[in-house]
């Protein structure tokens, strides 16, 4: 065989294979159809071989569809947010979508711009790790039928759907963990408050010290971002007082980054001088000196389970059931950066 083809039903021609099977490999849906890999890999090489390229403009045009999706996180330099991404990318891939990713530096001014250039765009759909308090911006969305799904934080009481780890749970799940290891000067250094994520796990702290009456010292509670220096500040304010804390407990990754350069210019030692929890595992977690206790989302299934029902609504043409709220269950991952100073009986 020789020569380019101009169209796909050319190329299904020269391979003996129908129209649909030859359009199924190229837009990524084989492995839904059940079509062999030998199959696809015979039809992806006479592709390349005969210069044949699937025209997503005419395709997108014809089905009324850009097979484009917007993500925006709040801080693509997060190790949580880029591991979601990447998820987020192979998954839509696989489905022949493709993916526009934007940073809003965790800024709601920036959030609003960006939902406005992925509207321009014509995407079909956006995943969005909302900012700030209010969800009015994203809420007008879903007037102008273009689905929002929102992953990480959501909006109580707000018709925007959501995906995010159980935060309650988790932190509940790491003071109680502390709390069995015989500490009672806990310290919670959280992000700003009002966003969900950080309310939640503030809320888990809280309960736990409770359950077990623990009485709460507010001088202990204390941050406003989940930033390095917030960590690396409120860690400093903690070790100035009369009597610092015997335990920290981070409410995000970048913050115990914080959290671990204070105590290192202080001089002092995990878990020797103080124990520390942190929530989000990272792969760097246990290779540090001391490996660090941490609560683990599961930040696959929540990358999936966002791309799954957002192509759902966009293949059915309709905005996401108001309803929908998936927390889904996260995991303490014990390892050696917390001193068990005197065990108590659950």
């Amino acid at each position: 065989m020789e020569g380019n083809v101009s169209n796909i039903k050319e190329l299904a021609g020269r391979l003996g294979l129908s129209v649909t099977t030859v359009s199924r490999v190229l837009n990524g849906k084989a492995a839904a159809h059940r079509i062999s890999e030998a199959t696809s890999r015979r039809v992806v090489s006479a592709a390349a071989e005969f210069g044949y390229s699937v025209n997503r403009i005419a395709r997108g045009l014809k089905l009324e569809r850009t097979e484009t999706i917007g993500l925006i996180v709040p801080d693509i330099s997060n190790p949580f947010f880029a591991s979601v991404a990447k998820t987020i990318e192979m998954e839509l891939r696989k489905q022949g979508y493709s993916l526009i990713l934007c940073d809003s530096q965790d800024d709601p001014g920036s959030e609003k711009e960006l939902l406005e250039l992925l509207a321009g765009r014509k995407v079909d759909g956006i995943i969005l790790a909302p900012v700030g308090l209010s969800c009015d911006h994203v809420c007008h969305f879903r007037n102008r039928k273009i689905p929002v799904v929102a992953i990480d934080r959501y909006f109580p009481g707000s018709p925007v759907p959501y995906i995010t780890c159980d935060n309650y749970l988790g932190a509940y799940m790491a003071t109680e963990h502390l709390i069995k290891s015989g500490h009672r000067r806990i310290a919670c250094i959280h992000g700003p408050e009002g966003v969900s994520s950080s309310q939640d796990r503030i809320a888990g702290y809280m309960a736990a010290l409770r359950k077990f009456r623990i009485r709460i010292r507010h001088q202990l509670v204390g941050g406003h971002d989940f930033g390095e220096e917030n960590g690396y500040l409120e860690t400093l304010r903690l070790l100035k007082l009369k009597k610092r804390p015997t335990a920290i407990f981070a409410l995000g990754n970048l913050i115990s980054l914080g959290v671990l350069r204070a105590l290192q210019d202080s001089g002092l030692s995990i878990p020797k001088d103080i124990s520390l929890v942190t929530f989000d595992e990272q792969p760097y977690s246990a290779y540090l000196r001391s490996p660090m206790t941490t609560i683990e989302q599961p930040r696959e299934e929540i990358a999936r389970k966002a791309v799954s029902i957002l192509l759902e609504a966009v293949t059915a043409g309709d905005i996401i059931d108001s309803t929908i709220g998936i927390q889904l269950s996260p995991r303490l991952i014990v390892r050696d950066s917390v001193r068990n100073i005197k065990p108590v009986k659950s």
